[in-house]
């Protein structure tokens, strides 16, 4: 069992920045895929960015360029640094821990951008 627990979130203003970190519990960090997902209200959950155990990264096309996404795994944390922030940005954000078919889920960190 991994629990995965999301800081970070509020609130920002049009084209500011925020840096949401993902904290994991467990030894097996190095081992799993990472990722972050968003769901905006009457949206379905969307994934943003994925970091793979050997560090190779995946971006979704509308945060391309605007969002970075890392991990320590000595620390067991993920990151997802986001700039040029936009209103349509506004969700719930959700970090994901993906290994041999197994995943696992935090809560949630709210993110709003004001326009």
């Amino acid at each position: 069992q991994v629990q995965l627990v999301e800081s970070g979130g509020g609130l920002v203003q049009s084209g500011g920045s925020l840096t949401l970190s993902c904290a994991a519990s467990g030894n097996l960090f190095r081992t799993y895929i990472m990722s972050w997902h968003r769901q905006a209200p009457g949206k379905e959950r969307e994934l943003v960015a994925v970091i793979y155990s050997g560090d190779n990264t995946n971006y979704a096309d509308f945060v391309k360029g605007r969002f970075t996404i890392s991990r320590d795994n000595a620390k067991n944390t993920v990151s997802l640094q986001m700039n040029s922030l936009k209103p349509e940005d506004t969700a719930v954000y959700y970090c994901k821990a993906f290994r041999s078919t197994r995943a696992y889920w935090g809560q949630g960190i709210q993110v709003t951008v004001s326009s």
